[in-house]
């Protein structure tokens, strides 16, 4: 009887441990998101990453593997502002998990953000326009420690248990954070005021962070393939404006920028917008560290 009851209580103990010490299944979009979750929830956190920063992310495709995901997951982060609306709403109905659809399991980050470039009004003829405002806010580093602290915020509530070690470590992270921050407004500093074209309206917090200033955009109006009469609108511009730099990401075609660099002798600059969109950016300080290199290199 005593083995018995002996056996019983180790079994309640052990199902117990297993409770409290489970890791939140966490499900992000981008890989920002995920690297930022991580190294706030560290060891207690189990992430997944939807899309991946070599892909454009209006347009992640949506993968069988990705409901099963979500199916189990606890937590769901998002960008938000739009930005996945072509696949995020489908994955969650099709997982079907109560979790995630509930305000305690689901994080939509763009609350947590002033949005620039607000519509006045939304119309397709306007092209592929986001109605809340511009969705690309974490490519400015002065809002990640906002980010950093909605996420800290969101886990704590999950598993309170465990709040002390996300508070710890989101605390460790904001003070290295704010340290490389400085460090990169110091070098970017000298490129105040020069003028840019990008492919896409990608970088507009990053450039109104730094007040650089863009006199063009290689689509002439979001999502809009550029037409040869708009890059030669474009090098027209550039010779006018004496503009320096094009912003150029890695998911659009780069036949354009290049053009318009040998036609202007305009530097044509490939910049990552995320985690992983080049072998350098292997976390979030070092996807600035090589925005910023390859700035100022």
């Amino acid at each position: 009887m005593k083995k018995l009851v002996s056996l019983v209580f180790l079994m309640i103990v052990s199902t117990w441990s297993v409770t409290v010490d489970a890791q939140i299944k966490v499900v992000t979009t981008y890989p920002y998101i995920g690297d930022l979750t991580q190294k706030i929830g560290g060891e207690k956190v189990d992430v997944f990453v939807l899309g991946k920063g070599t892909e454009d992310p209006h347009f992640i495709v949506p993968k069988p593997s990705f409901i099963a995901k979500l199916r189990g997951a606890d937590l769901l982060i998002i960008n938000g502002a739009d930005l996945e609306t072509g696949f995020v709403p489908i994955l969650i109905q099709q997982a079907n998990n109560p979790r995630i659809q509930s305000f305690k399991g689901f994080l939509d980050l763009s609350q947590q953000i002033k949005l620039i470039n607000v519509p006045v009004q939304v119309s397709r003829s306007e092209g592929d326009i986001h109605p809340e405002g511009n969705p690309h806010f974490a490519l400015d580093p002065h809002r990640i420690s906002i980010l950093a602290k909605a996420i800290k915020e969101k886990l704590c509530g999950l598993d309170s248990n465990n709040c002390r070690t996300y508070e710890k470590r989101a605390g460790d992270f904001q003070k290295h954070w704010e340290e490389k921050t400085k460090e990169w407004d110091q070098k970017l500093s000298a490129l105040k005021g020069t003028r840019v074209i990008q492919y896409h309206q990608l970088f507009n917090y990053f450039i109104a962070a730094y007040q650089l200033s863009v006199i063009g955009t290689i689509e002439p109006k979001p999502g809009i393939p550029a037409t040869a009469r708009h890059i030669d609108e474009l090098i027209g511009t550039v010779k006018t404006q004496k503009g320096a730099f094009i912003f150029q990401d890695v998911y659009h075609e780069r036949k354009s920028a290049r053009f318009i660099a040998e036609k202007t002798n305009i530097r044509d600059i490939l910049l990552p917008h995320d985690v992983g969109a080049v072998p350098e950016a292997k976390d979030l300080f070092s996807l600035f560290d090589e925005i910023v290199r390859r700035l100022t290199d």
